[in-house]
């Protein structure tokens, strides 16, 4: 299994430290356990900050980081082995596990924090942390802080300024490494089987379940733990919906299916949506739209490259996408006019990407100064136009009615263009209908 090496997280808090101003300490916790219902939990999913710079998967436990300190200026607060818990729970690093496989210079229990945090952070000027973003870890730092203050009268020096870590870290997780890209095109690999996997499965009178339990096979297989995000299988007018996910519907013949899904490896997100027919075969208009689509994404992938901005594949999309529905009499009118008047938005109602990364939706500013921010290398994103006309849709005639497309890959920034992590899964028309026919044949 592909997993980012401990010295890149090295390097990670050693350029955060270069950028945090002098006298100054970063505080950022772990991800809380997430109760599901009563006393049973959630599969536990790391904090994504925390987890680019510590590696460290457990909860209840909080990063330190603290430039120039003489001691060491990466510290961890964690759990202590406890042989009865660990029977229960399973092992835990403990604070030697802390230093040895995580690297921390010192790590102590979780629960001596209260006694020794305020001690670390008195005589600092400023403190960086994730504010807003976990209220209930606020509180605990201005319980910290007000230890502090309360000693002022004794010389004690509480901190005087206070700054988000959000903007120097997201910044910082935008721009992918050599080994991310190498852990997100194993997560692209293993998504690309999943929906191979689906596309063979498909048959009429199966559920849209049905097609889920072939790709969570397939994710399970390739080694990782869950899906990046709820998978979505929308079949026939549930492919009009964009964030459906009950996945409970029969898939019935002449029906297309839209599947968004992909898995997640070492915290790092793959996002694939495919769009097929469930009997094998495209009808005319089925065709029509998704060769649009497609023509659609490949004009976005030729304005991907370092010095394009943002936003330059998404405006490819919609041009081509508002062209080719005025050809098929979907929209009348001038396609600069109706651009103008996001006419197409009747069909095309989201943009053409966001960022990737640990989160699916990952962080960074699509702006800088008010104008689209220009791509740069190692950047990732995904590229996912599509048309949905909804089956109650009565300006258009009802042979298209119903018809939802998306086709969604995944690229990084390269210094001559990009590179498609996802494209290990069939595309055109004539491929998934092959690979489809095969599948059916081999069944028989």
């Amino acid at each position: 299994m592909i997993h980012i090496p401990k010295s890149e997280y090295s390097r990670r808090r050693k350029a955060l430290m270069a950028q945090m101003e002098p006298n100054s300490i970063a505080i950022l916790p772990a991800a809380a356990v997430a109760i599901r219902n009563r006393d049973v939990e959630h599969v536990y999913r790391q904090d994504s900050d925390f987890q680019y710079l510590s590696g460290f998967p457990e909860p209840q436990a909080v990063l330190v980081l603290m430039p120039g300190r003489a001691h060491g200026e990466y510290i961890l607060f964690c759990r202590e082995r406890n042989a009865e818990r660990e029977l229960w729970d399973g092992l835990r690093a403990g604070q030697e596990g802390a230093i040895r496989d995580f690297g921390a210079d010192d790590a102590f229990p979780i629960t001596d924090i209260d006694d020794i945090l305020p001690g670390l952070i008195e005589g600092r000027d400023r403190v960086y942390s994730a504010m807003g973003s976990n209220p209930e870890f606020d509180r605990h730092l201005m319980d910290w802080i007000n230890v502090i203050r309360s000693k002022a009268h004794l010389g004690a020096q509480p901190p005087n300024e206070f700054v988000a870590l959000d903007h120097l870290l997201h910044d910082m997780r935008l721009y992918k490494s050599a080994a991310e890209v190498k852990v997100m095109r194993e997560a692209a690999r293993i998504s690309a089987q999943a929906h191979i996997r689906a596309m063979q499965a498909s048959r009429v009178g199966l559920h849209e379940f049905s097609l889920e339990a072939e790709l969570d096979y397939e994710f399970r297989k390739g080694g990782a733990k869950m899906p990046a995000y709820g998978s979505i299988v929308a079949a026939g007018r549930n492919s009009c919906i964009l964030h459906y996910q009950q996945n409970d519907a029969v898939l019935k013949d002449g029906d297309l299916v839209l599947i968004d899904a992909g898995c997640e490896i070492d915290c790092y997100a793959s996002d694939i949506t495919r769009t097929w027919p469930v009997n094998g075969k495209y009808s005319p208009e089925q065709k029509a739209i998704y060769e649009l689509v497609l023509a659609s994404q490949e004009a976005a992938f030729a304005e991907i490259a370092p010095n394009k901005h943002w936003n330059q594949a998404h405006e490819a999309t919609v041009r081509v996408i508002t062209t080719g529905l005025v050809k098929l009499g979907l929209l009348q009118g001038d396609v600069d006019e109706l651009i103008a008047s996001e006419a197409y938005k009747a069909f095309y109602m989201h943009r053409a990407g966001h960022w990737l990364g640990m989160d699916v939706h990952d962080v960074g500013e699509y702006k800088v100064g008010g104008e689209w921010r220009v791509l740069e290398v190692g950047m990732a994103l995904t590229v996912e136009p599509g048309i949905y006309i909804s089956p109650d849709n009565q300006n258009v005639a009802k042979k298209w009615r119903g018809i939802g497309v998306r086709i969604e890959d995944d690229v990084v920034v390269t210094k001559t263009g990009c590179e498609i992590l996802t494209k290990g899964v069939p595309k055109t028309v004539a491929d998934i209908e092959a690979l489809m026919a095969q599948a059916r044949t081999q069944a028989a």
